[in-house]
């Protein structure tokens, strides 16, 4: 696939403009997403090693698709005339950083929308912009906004703490990043004026884990870490087979019957403890011991297929647990057409996945890989403006470098 300069015309966000300063994950997968929409993304990268998802073997070819790839010093007095210039253009700015680091280096909000009003600004942080000076300018990983938010120690075994993966935390937060600066810039189409978005991201992880944190709010009720299995219900969680592992979520009262049924413990429906309208096996119920037990015994004893079409026809949620080789084998994946493949700049194959969601009017698309570092900084300077001699002069002042 060779790296076309000028983005084709395609998918429900086309027309719009993003530039993003911040390295893997959280962010550069919001504008990996917007550029599978169809925006305009330019990557910027700084003129060392660049972003450190380059050091990965695969990764980086799937999340930095259909960008432009500029190595900029912008914090330099240069590189912020190319910089402003960029923003000019832009409907979306996006740098991910400690908090309070741009401001600290002379680019503020004020700064951005004098040079452009409608600017959607996005500042994602570990821990916000503003709040305590110590806890604002730590730095953050998924692993550690996990660990602060308390996440974290709702996942994993009664004994040990786990972080869900794969990076979980960032994963998350790049869908608040994207949907928040959407909201913004729908706002700003309307009035004309640009918004500034304080995204901390354990503040998204609050939110998402929500779910039991209010029941410790409003109750003072901490459930336990449920490992394999859901905090206060039974059979719903992951199951060993003879062959694999399978996911069951039994909640409903003709799915309750039919599993009591199917374990042997039928007469236990419209019990005392069990009525005919039971709708959840709670841990609480005094055979929930024994309906875990003999739901144990009956999944070691069968195929997971098996009870996965079996419970399925009687419209129990379960699922096979699929392993990576089983993903690729997987005829609905097929179907839907999930996989994608396209060229690299190297002209090698790369197998990744489609373009998700699926827009039936305004389909995306990809129509250019990875690039190389600072592959697009000549280009998009030239485009801007700038003269050849004016390109070779800030590369030769570190300011710009050429891939």
């Amino acid at each position: 696939m060779s790296l076309e300069t000028n983005k084709p015309s395609f998918g429900v966000l086309d027309g719009v403009k993003v530039v993003y300063a911040a390295v893997e994950l959280a962010a550069p997968k919001a504008c990996d997403l917007m550029a599978d929409w169809g925006a305009d993304v330019v990557w910027l990268e700084n003129t060392g090693a660049g972003d450190t998802i380059r050091d990965t073997a695969w990764v980086k070819q799937a999340e930095r698709r259909n960008q432009r790839s500029v190595a900029l010093n912008y914090f330099s007095d240069e590189g912020k005339e190319v910089l402003f210039k960029l923003i000019k253009e832009a409907d979306i700015f996006i740098e991910a950083s400690k908090g309070g680091t741009w401001a600290k280096k002379g680019i503020t909000d004020e700064v951005l929308w004098a040079i452009n009003p409608k600017l959607v600004i996005v500042h994602v942080s570990g821990f916000g912009q503003t709040g305590d000076p110590e806890v604002v300018k730590r730095a953050a990983y998924d692993l550690t906004v996990m660990a602060y938010s308390g996440y974290m120690s709702q996942n994993g075994t009664p004994d040990q703490p786990m972080n869900p993966g794969p990076y979980a935390g960032d994963y998350f937060n790049t869908l608040m990043i994207l949907s928040s600066c959407l909201a913004a810039l729908y706002r700003a189409e309307k009035t004309g004026k640009g918004e500034s978005i304080d995204l901390a991201m354990f503040e998204t992880l609050l939110a998402i884990g929500q779910y039991y944190l209010v029941d410790y709010l409003n109750d003072d009720i901490i459930w336990p870490r449920p490992g394999a299995r859901n905090q206060n219900l039974c059979a719903i969680g992951e199951y060993k087979c003879a062959d694999g592992f399978i996911g069951l979520c039994v909640y409903g009262v003709d799915q309750n019957k039919y599993l009591l049924e199917c374990i042997g413990l039928g007469h236990l429906w419209g019990s005392e403890h069990i009525p005919e309208d039971t709708s959840g096996l709670w841990l609480s119920n005094p055979h929930a011991e024994e309906i875990e037990s003999k739901l144990e015994e009956y999944c070691l004893t069968r195929n997971r297929r098996a009870i996965e079409e079996d419970f399925a026809a009687h419209r129990i949620a379960a699922q096979v647990v699929l392993e990576f080789p089983d993903l690729v084998k997987e005829e609905h994946f097929k179907a839907r057409e999930v996989w994608l493949d396209w060229e690299t700049e190297d002209g090698q194959t790369f197998h990744g996945l489609n373009v998700f969601p699926r827009f039936k009017n305004n389909p995306g698309q990809v129509w250019r890989p990875l690039p190389r570092h600072g592959q697009d900084s000549a280009d998009v300077l030239s485009k801007l403006g700038y003269t050849n001699e004016q390109i070779s002069e800030l590369a030769g002042n570190n300011v710009v470098k050429l891939g």
